[in-house]
């Protein structure tokens, strides 16, 4: 079985092309995308999630099941 966070040894978001940002003005906590993240890339350290961009892959599930709507993708040459 491979776990989350499996390339712990390599950094995986260097060829990500969209960035998930959170916003923290509309984030309720719920706390979807840390449970969702396949990666485990979601920190909870804060009030607001944060996200690990050197393992984040991009993968958008953050973006799609956030129920606040609160995580957008930017271009990564943007960010």
């Amino acid at each position: 079985m491979i776990s989350t966070r499996s390339m712990d040894e390599n950094l995986t978001g260097n060829w990500r092309t969209l960035r998930p940002i959170i916003d923290a003005k509309t984030c309720t906590g719920c706390n979807i995308c840390w449970k969702l993240c396949p990666e485990a890339c979601v920190d909870l350290t804060d009030k607001v999630p944060s996200i690990d961009m050197d393992y984040c892959k991009g993968c958008g599930i953050c973006v799609c099941e956030c129920p606040a709507h609160s995580v957008h993708f930017v271009a990564e040459s943007a960010s």
